[in-house]
C-alpha cells in the first residue's frame, strides 16, 4: 500500500520535473534566438550609422549598407517566426474559439500547430529548391559588392529549418496530448493567447523593467 502512494507521488513529481525542464529549454532557446536577432539589427544599425557619417563627412560610401539591410531582414524574419510561434504570438482568428467546448477547442488548437508545422515544412522545403539553385548557377548579387548569394542565403535558410523544427517539435507535442486525452494541458499550451494574457506579460515586463532601472546606479 505505500508503494502504491508512493508511485503516485512520483508521478506529479516526475511531470512537475519535465515540465520544468521543458519551460527552461524553450526558455533558452528563445533566448538564444532573441540576442542573434538583436545582434543583427545593432551591427545593422552601427553599420548604417558609419555609413551616413562617412557620407557626411568625408563623402565616401561603403556601398553595401543597402544590400546588408535587406539581408538582414530576410534573416531576422525567420528568426522572428520561431521567437513568435515560441511565444504563440502568430495571429489566429479566435472570435468563436472560447464559445466552443473543450474538446472542440483542443482539436483547432492541435489542428493549428499541426498545420503550421505543414507550412513551415514546404517552406523549408522550397527554400532548399532555391539553395540548389543558387549552388548549380554560383549566383552572386547585382551589386557593387557582388556577393555570393550562397551566403545570405544560407543563414536565411537555416533560420526557415530553426524555425520547422521547431513547429514540429510543438505540433508531436500537441499529437502526443491529443492522444493521451489530455485536453486540459493541450488547451492550456497552445490556445491563442487572449488579451488578458498579453496584458499581464506587458505589465511584468513594465516592473522588471522599473526594477532594473531602480537597481542601476
Amino acid at each position: 500500500m505505500n508503494s502504491a502512494a508512493m508511485t503516485r507521488d512520483r508521478q506529479p513529481a516526475t511531470a512537475a520535473s519535465a515540465h520544468t525542464r521543458r519551460a527552461d529549454f524553450r526558455a533558452r532557446m528563445e533566448t538564444v534566438l532573441a540576442t542573434a536577432f538583436g545582434a543583427i539589427f545593432l551591427g545593422l544599425a552601427f553599420i548604417v550609422a558609419i555609413e551616413t557619417i562617412s557620407r557626411k563627412l568625408f563623402n565616401v560610401s561603403l556601398q553595401g549598407a543597402d544590400e546588408l539591410g535587406g539581408y538582414a531582414l530576410a534573416v531576422g524574419s525567420t528568426l522572428a517566426f520561431s521567437l513568435s510561434l515560441l511565444g504563440r504570438n502568430h495571429i489566429r482568428v479566435d472570435v468563436f474559439h472560447d464559445k466552443f467546448p473543450p474538446r472542440v477547442q483542443a482539436l483547432l488548437n492541435w489542428l493549428s500547430i499541426v498545420s503550421l508545422a505543414v507550412f513551415a515544412l514546404f517552406i523549408a522545403w522550397v527554400a532548399f529548391k532555391v539553395i540548389q539553385d543558387t549552388t548549380a548557377y554560383r549566383s552572386t548579387a547585382q551589386t557593387p559588392w557582388a556577393t555570393p548569394l550562397i551566403i545570405p542565403q544560407g543563414v536565411w535558410y537555416a533560420g526557415l529549418v530553426i524555425f520547422a523544427l521547431v513547429a514540429c517539435a510543438l505540433a508531436w507535442r500537441a499529437t502526443r496530448l491529443l492522444a493521451s486525452g489530455d485536453i486540459r494541458k493541450l488547451n492550456s499550451d497552445f490556445h491563442p493567447k487572449s488579451a488578458k494574457e498579453e496584458l499581464k506579460e506587458e505589465l511584468d515586463d513594465l516592473k522588471a523593467r522599473q526594477h532594473a532601472e531602480g537597481a542601476a546606479p
